[in-house]
């Protein structure tokens, strides 16, 4: 069947603006802060896709393990005619569920959802290329504000894979999956990965690698705002911070300022005193018991809940009501 032409919900002066009110917004706070997805222009998505290779982060290979053992039974218990997947990225992942779906032969379309426009066009041909009796239907968007723009008919699974979920606070989640429970009807299924309460001794080297590629990805939020918004930032005056918050339960990446400094952004003077952070990630990690109610709060029935192996990374499936 192939891949459609790209449904577009985003443009780059929509990013510019989106990014400029965060900005405004983070930068102004007391205690200043950037969301997580100002991360991944084309040199960021490289740059996470090296840490995914990284030996101390175990997320990506852990969720593998679990969708690789279970992508069958996945397939069976929702048998979905569409499978929609949220922050779809590259969804190399999303294959091992492609392939159990197309062996059961009930799927019929497949919707990668991304803010990038080159990284959805170039993975919806290959995936068209791949998968020819599969209808591939890229939708350009942001998961936190298109979930309306959703296809509707037949039976859905939503995935959300790669712990994703966890870059949200709790209020934000919670606002999440109320969103995504109304983008669903009763039946439908929700499919989300999260990372697991473990030892911060596994926990942070995850995310401050001895390679240093984690740093280097933390700064490059800092070059996307030089490009996009001409500020004037000096990445290399900033060191990267992880730290382990045990009564949150996540961990916070954060750039430190080296030196005292102001930084022109937009038409803002931004000082930063020597020491000071920049938070520029949360990293939320769960209990089985805790991702279970928050879904339930939202709409949704929690059938399965798999974990890899060492009980690192877990999937649940979950239902609609």
């Amino acid at each position: 069947m192939g891949a459609e032409p790209l449904e577009i919900h985003l443009d780059d002066q929509d990013i510019v603006r989106s990014l400029g009110h965060d900005v405004r917004v983070g930068l102004t706070a007391e205690a200043k802060w950037l969301p997580p997805r100002w991360f991944y222009d084309a040199r960021g998505s490289e740059l996470f896709d090296e840490i995914t290779r990284l030996p101390e982060y175990y997320p990506t290979r852990a969720e593998r393990a679990v969708l690789a053992e279970r992508a069958t039974e996945i397939a069976d218990l929702s048998g979905a005619k569409t499978l929609i997947e949220l922050g779809s990225g590259s969804s190399e992942k999303t294959r091992l569920l492609l392939d159990a779906f197309t062996r059961r032969g009930d799927l019929g379309t497949f919707v990668p959802l991304d803010v990038s426009i080159d990284a959805l066009r170039a993975s919806t041909a290959r995936l068209a290329a791949d998968y020819p009796g599969l209808r591939v239907r890229g939708i350009v968007g942001d998961f936190t504000r298109h979930l309306d723009r959703l296809p509707t008919g037949g039976r859905r699974l939503v995935a959300f894979l790669g712990g994703t979920i966890g870059n949200l606070l709790p209020d934000e989640r919670a606002e999440f999956l109320a969103r995504m429970r109304a983008a669903l009807e009763p039946g439908d299924w929700l499919l989300v990965g999260t990372d697991l309460v473990k030892d911060p001794a596994v926990l942070v080297p995850a995310y401050d690698d001895a390679a240093g590629v984690t740093a280097e990805f933390n700064r490059n939020v800092l070059r996307v705002l030089n490009r996009e918004l001409g500020a004037d930032f000096d990445p290399e005056a900033f060191a990267h911070v992880a730290r382990w918050d045990p009564d949150r339960e996540w961990i916070e990446m954060r750039l430190r300022a080296e030196r005292p400094m102001r930084v022109r952004v937009i038409d803002l003077d931004v000082d930063f005193a020597a020491g000071e952070e920049l938070r520029t990630e949360v990293s939320a990690k769960f209990r089985p018991e805790g991702i279970a109610a928050e879904l339930a709060a939202a709409g949704f029935r929690a059938e399965r809940f798999w974990a890899d192996p060492d009980g690192r990374f877990g999937v649940s499936l979950a239902r609609a009501e």
